[in-house]
């Protein structure tokens, strides 16, 4: 009765996506130890789907001594969890809520006239002037920046803002030798914001590929997002992988050769052999262009996910090993013992290990250790 209950108990445990804070701990530190000047640990995405909070406290205590996110939310929620250092966040409409940032010391970034004005109102507040430095997406065109460094210096002597910083984005960070152009860029708007009479002190371009390959790119701060979670995008180093997905087998079924799998019967059995059920989908992240290469650890070893994914189910087979319902499938986690990695799924997929982590469902229970 013991065995049965227990077993039981087990069955009834739900997908969990286990958060290891000690591997962000220990791929902070390597940055700040590799970085020329000072790390801005990015935490934007619920911390890439770790855990806001946690990664911006833990990559805090570990030597970062910045925080950048994308919305004024995410700014908000980390000065709510107790972070205290320099936090700018870099992605705001032109109506952003200004008293919020002010209130809570926020910098944010400014990436056009429009938005200078924005902040004039409202000021004052630290500003980073946002140049587009190659990638005609976020941040100022090169012929809007001398009008911005102009009209930046007026609200500074205005006493409405206070110019801090000149940040801008790699395009091509992760090929090696691509960027030089984008560094002369942004030294040149430096240049200009200095001789329209501003003094930023913080210069920012490198990301997490850049600051692993470019040290020349590193200037006064290192904007390191992925690299925190474990995600290496240039491919040139190995990071500790800071996530372990994992989901219980609720059914468990032996079919014949010739079964057809799951929605419009992909796959087809060519033998007779065992099929087992885990509670996880493409709603809670299993992305479903994965259908027909995915695997997951179950049993000692990796195996097939067969048919389509659903959105909350996936079918894998075990073949003619024994499998029983609350027996423990790892989708995916450092790699370690062999168990597929985040980098195994993102390929599956043919995407990036970057939306992997950021797609996580809700419904998954998320345990912090």
């Amino acid at each position: 009765m013991g065995a049965l209950v227990t077993r039981l108990r087990q069955a009834s445990a739900s997908p969990s996506l286990s958060v290891d804070l000690a591997a962000v701990a220990d791929n902070t530190r390597r940055f700040v130890a590799l970085a020329r000047g000072e790390v801005m640990a990015v935490v934007k995405a619920d911390g890439f789907g770790h855990g806001l909070g946690d990664v911006a406290r833990t990559a805090v205590a570990a030597g970062a001594t910045w925080i950048g996110v994308t919305s004024l939310a995410e700014a908000v929620a980390v000065r709510e969890s107790g972070v205290d250092v320099p936090v700018l966040s870099w992605l705001n409409p032109v109506d952003v809520d200004v008293h919020q940032a002010v209130r809570y010391g926020i910098d944010l970034s400014v990436p056009s006239l429009e938005h200078l004005a924005a902040v004039e109102r409202a000021g004052p507040v630290r500003v980073h002037l946002q140049l587009d430095t190659g990638m005609a997406r976020d941040g100022a065109a090169p012929e809007e920046w001398l009008a911005l460094m102009s009209a930046a210096r007026r609200a500074e002597l205005a006493g409405k803002v206070s110019v801090v910083g000149v940040m801008g984005h790699l395009p091509c960070a992760d090929t090696l030798g691509a960027n030089e152009s984008g560094k002369r860029a942004l030294l040149r708007g430096v240049e200009m914001a200095r001789q329209a009479g501003l003094l930023p002190s913080v210069r920012h371009l490198a990301a997490t590929s850049a600051a692993l390959t470019d040290p020349g790119t590193h200037l006064d701060v290192v904007r390191i997002g992925a690299g925190l979670v474990g995600i290496d995008p240039s491919g040139s180093t190995r990071l500790r992988s800071a996530l372990r997905f994992t989901a219980p087998v609720v059914q468990v079924r032996r079919v014949a050769a010739g079964t057809g799998v799951g929605y419009g019967h992909a796959h087809v059995t060519n033998r007779a052999t065992t099929l087992a059920l885990l509670p996880v989908g493409y709603a809670d992240g299993l992305p479903r262009a994965a259908s027909g290469a995915a695997e997951v650890w179950l049993a000692g070893r990796r195996r097939r996910v067969v048919g389509v994914i659903s959105m909350d189910q996936v079918v894998v087979d075990v073949g003619d090993d024994a499998v029983a319902p609350g027996d423990e499938a790892v989708v995916f986690g450092p790699g370690e013992r062999g168990e597929p990695t985040v980098a195994d799924w993102a390929r599956w997929a043919g995407t990036i290990p970057h939306e992997v982590v950021t797609g996580i469902g809700p419904r998954v229970r998320r345990l912090v250790g």
